[in-house]
C-alpha cells in the first residue's frame, strides 16, 4: 500500500541482496589485516586499505527501506534524470543515470506482473556515453493498469552484472525490489503516450519516492 512521500526512508538499512561475492572476500580480508596488523607490518600495510575498501562495499551495498510515494509512475533509481526522449511509438523515455555513490537496488515503478525479463548482451562503455544504447541489459516488460511499461536496466564500464530478483510472472507491488546493479549504471522507463513526464533532466530521483509522471 503506497504511503506519503513525507517520510523517504527509515532508519532500517539492510544489504542488497546479490552482493556477497563482492563483499564477503572484500570484509574477510580487512578483518584478517586487522587481526594480524599488531603483528605483522605487512598486515599492517594491507589492513588500512581493505578497510577502506570494505567500507566502500558496505555504503555501495546498502539497501534503505522506503516510504513508497503515490504516484501512477515511479522512479526505480536512485540518480539523476540523464534525458528525457521522445519516442516514435509516442513513448517518452525517461533515463535515470546511477553514480557508484547511489543505492543501486532498483524498484518497480507500478504494481503488476512482470510478463518478461529479458538478458540482452552488449558491451561495457560508461552509461552516460550515448554509445551505452549497446551495452549489457536487462529489459523489463510490466503489464499494468497502464498498460504494457518497459523498463531497461543497463550496465556501464564498472558495472558489469545486473542480478533480477524476480522472474517472469512474478506479480510485483509498486516500488518492491526487483533487482541490483553492480557499481555505476543507468535504468531507462519508458512512459505511455499521453503520459507527461513530471521530472526535468539533472533532477535527482529517489527510487520508489520521487514521483516520474505528471497528473
Amino acid at each position: 500500500m503506497p504511503h506519503s512521500p513525507s517520510s523517504a526512508s527509515s532508519s532500517r538499512v539492510r544489504l542488497a541482496r546479490g552482493a556477497s561475492p563482492w563483499l564477503l572476500p572484500t570484509v574477510a580480508t580487512a578483518a584478517v589485516s586487522l587481526a594480524r596488523a599488531r603483528r605483522s607490518g605487512r598486515a599492517a600495510a594491507v589492513a588500512v586499505p581493505a578497510t577502506a575498501l570494505a567500507a566502500g562495499m558496505l555504503w555501495f551495498f546498502r539497501d534503505p527501506e522506503r516510504e513508497i510515494a503515490h504516484g501512477r509512475v515511479i522512479s526505480p533509481a536512485d540518480g539523476v534524470v540523464q534525458s528525457i526522449m521522445p519516442w516514435k511509438d509516442g513513448r517518452t523515455r525517461v533515463a535515470v543515470f546511477m553514480s557508484p555513490l547511489n543505492v543501486h537496488v532498483n524498484r518497480a515503478p507500478l504494481a503488476g506482473t512482470v510478463t518478461s525479463v529479458e538478458h540482452v548482451p552488449g558491451g561495457f562503455v560508461p552509461a552516460f556515453n550515448k554509445e551505452s544504447e549497446h551495452n549489457e541489459r536487462v529489459v523489463w516488460h510490466f503489464d499494468t493498469e497502464l498498460g504494457d511499461i518497459e523498463m531497461i536496466q543497463i550496465a556501464g564500464t564498472v558495472a558489469r552484472r545486473i542480478i533480477p530478483y524476480v522472474p517472469e510472472g512474478t506479480k510485483v507491488e509498486q516500488g518492491e525490489r526487483i533487482g541490483l546493479i553492480r557499481f555505476g549504471s543507468r535504468v531507462d522507463v519508458y512512459l505511455p503516450e499521453g503520459v507527461e513526464p513530471a521530472v526535468e533532466v539533472g533532477q535527482a530521483t529517489t527510487a520508489g519516492v520521487t514521483r516520474l509522471d505528471r497528473d
